[in-house]
């Protein structure tokens, strides 16, 4: 197999103990950038490798979760892995997540489901079954997390710091202008209202502009509340964003209102994220810059 570009290709094969944290870690790597697919029969992984070969950098970062529950499973697995090893275009690392069994049990207990492997109903049963099971696949990987002790949130930080090339991607600020007659966004972290602030809709040849104008922008930020709430605003996000980004979010929604969506909100969110964006991966969006124009 030849595919130029796809010699950087990353996969990486999430399995180990159910009630380990699979999902969390599929979600985080999800979060890096990785196409990630749930539950792969082990079978179908030459296939999956095919469609990866096709696709070459197009999908250069995958994560592939296996709930690996039978004998047959684990031949499928272990076959794909020794031909793996002849492939130059792709490097495949195994992440196995364990835990004690006192932690599962309680784990299975909080959710109240039942262990799949579990013939009598009782979770240790099952739990001490696969952990025969999945010996050898443990022995050969790459990489072994604990979670016995960690939060959802600290094993999502151990996952982010293996597995991040680019750290600085792995949150972003997602600054939102929009109009409160519209409606609050419902995927905002953080709402600040702005509609205190002069409004050029009150100046006729301003009205049919937005923020994105400079004559519209310059008439917004001279004002010295203007200046004082980017001075206070400014102070609480770069003391906030931090923290944010250490509690493992992958995106913070700050949401920025005025009364359309128009003018002051529009001004206010290109600055903050021109602001921010030196430090952090900063995406703006305008909700309802074009309201106006869908009503004409």
């Amino acid at each position: 197999m030849s595919t130029g570009s796809s010699s950087d290709i990353q996969l990486v094969i999430i399995t180990g103990m159910s009630g380990a944290g699979k999902t969390v870690a599929i979600q985080s790597l999800e979060d890096l950038g990785f196409f990630c697919v749930d539950n792969l029969p082990p079978s179908l992984l030459p296939k999956f490798l095919e469609l990866m070969e096709d696709t070459g950098s197009k999908m250069n970062k995958v994560a592939l979760g296996m709930d690996l529950r039978g004998r047959e499973f684990f031949e499928s697995l272990f076959e794909a892995l020794d031909d793996m090893s002849e492939i130059s275009w792709v490097t495949p690392h195994i992440l196995f997540l364990d835990a004690k069994d006192s932690a599962l049990v309680s784990r299975y207990k909080e959710t109240r489901r039942s262990h799949p492997l579990a013939k009598t109903g009782l979770p240790l049963e099952g739990i001490q079954h696969e952990r025969e099971l999945l010996e050898e696949l443990k022995g050969r990987a790459q990489l072994i997390l604990d979670t016995t002790d960690l939060k959802p949130r600290e094993l999502r930080e151990k996952i982010l710091h293996q597995f991040a090339t680019h750290s600085k991607h792995t949150f972003k600020v997602n600054v939102l202008s929009f109009g409160f007659k519209y409606g609050i966004p419902i995927d905002a972290d953080l709402v600040f209202d702005v509609r205190f602030l002069p409004n050029p809709h009150y100046i006729d040849h301003m009205r049919p502009m937005t923020g994105l104008d400079e004559e519209v922008s310059s008439y917004v930020l001279k004002w010295t509340e203007t200046q004082k709430f980017i001075e206070k605003l400014t102070d609480l996000l770069t003391f906030m964003l931090p923290y944010y980004k250490r509690e493992g979010k992958s995106q913070l929604v700050v949401a920025i209102g005025c009364t359309g969506g128009q003018h002051r909100s529009v001004t206010l969110a290109e600055y903050f994220a021109k602001h921010f964006g030196e430090d952090y991966e900063t995406i703006v969006t305008h909700r309802d810059i074009e309201r106006r124009k869908e009503r004409h």
